[in-house]
């Protein structure tokens, strides 16, 4: 039977141009954050790497990998070694020429208790994942750990409601939200604030209309997508921190700054989730029986 509360761990880490840098990092990451309690630690989206979606390059396919594979086997030995569960981001390698964003699931015991294929792909400048990802056809996911019930979904996904309902409708206590987002240098005076507070607006009102507790995992740095040395020349982005873990009241539990790496820790409360869901029943309102237009592109 799962607890009533378990300690989440967010790390919140920057990406340099090598890849097997950012691993051996993010293992002492992971390792702080069991050090200082953590007993779920997620980890932000695509860390092994500078963010490579920047540019459209037929080479960059050669970072996947497949899933079990070289990182998640690094990953379950440091779960099992650790005895904490860890939610991984790569860059799967599906099979020749068929590639997703995948969050990995791994459980205390070092297994793999399942896998998320990130479903909305976006396709804008300097976000060109579409060029890279098959969009996931798992569905929405929901993982029963020994410490309780975690869904993950990935940065894109954020943005919409749906995600996070049929997430949450799967009994998730918590989702995690690997993430990386940041701002266009030339559009951060004029537009980088209003960026963030809706991303951050967002992704608290999931937590608020769901009951549950929500973990937005972001990286920082400024990055043009440089890979082993590979200089890109260009603007790049600024990613903007900003992790932060939010509970059923969308109340702010803990929260990185917007240009440090940090490892936050906090504490889901199942119990607290109850007490929230039974004074803001919004589970039990729900008109499932009106909701079949939600199918369609378009109400006109």
């Amino acid at each position: 039977m799962a607890p009533d509360k378990f300690a989440a761990g967010l790390v919140q880490m920057y990406c340099s141009p090598e890849p097997d840098d950012n691993l051996e990092r993010a293992v002492a990451h992971v390792r702080e954050a069991a050090r200082r309690g953590a007993q779920v630690i997620c980890l932000p989206e695509l860390f092994r790497t500078q963010y490579f979606c920047q540019r459209e390059d037929t080479a960059l396919f050669d970072l996947a990998e497949p899933i079990p594979g070289p990182t998640s086997a690094r990953f379950s030995a440091l779960a099992r070694e650790l005895k904490v569960a860890i939610e991984v981001s790569l860059f799967e390698r599906r099979a020749p020429g068929l590639y997703h964003n995948t969050a990995v699931m791994i459980g205390s015991d070092g297994e793999i208790r399942g896998i998320y294929r990130k479903m909305h792909i976006p396709d804008d400048p300097l976000y060109y994942e579409k060029y890279y990802f098959t969009p996931g056809d798992l569905g929405f996911k929901t993982f029963d750990l020994e410490q309780g019930s975690v869904g993950t979904l990935v940065c894109w996904d954020q943005w919409y409601p749906e995600g996070a309902r049929l997430t949450s409708l799967q009994g998730a206590s918590v989702i995690f939200y690997p993430t990386a987002i940041g701002w266009h240098p030339a559009e951060k005076d004029e537009w980088g604030q209003a960026q963030y507070e809706a991303w951050f607006t967002i992704q608290r009102a999931h937590a608020i209309a769901n009951g549950v507790f929500v973990g937005s995992v972001n990286r920082v740095g400024h990055e043009t997508g440089n890979i082993r040395g590979n200089e890109v020349k260009g603007a790049g982005l600024e990613f903007w921190g900003g992790s932060f873990l939010a509970d059923p009241f969308g109340r702010i539990i803990a929260k990185a700054s917007h240009d440090k790496e940090e490892i936050l820790i906090g504490t889901v409360d199942v119990k607290l989730q109850e007490e929230i869901r039974r004074n803001w029943p919004f589970l039990r309102d729900r008109r499932i029986d009106a909701y079949g237009p939600i199918l369609q592109r378009f109400g006109k």
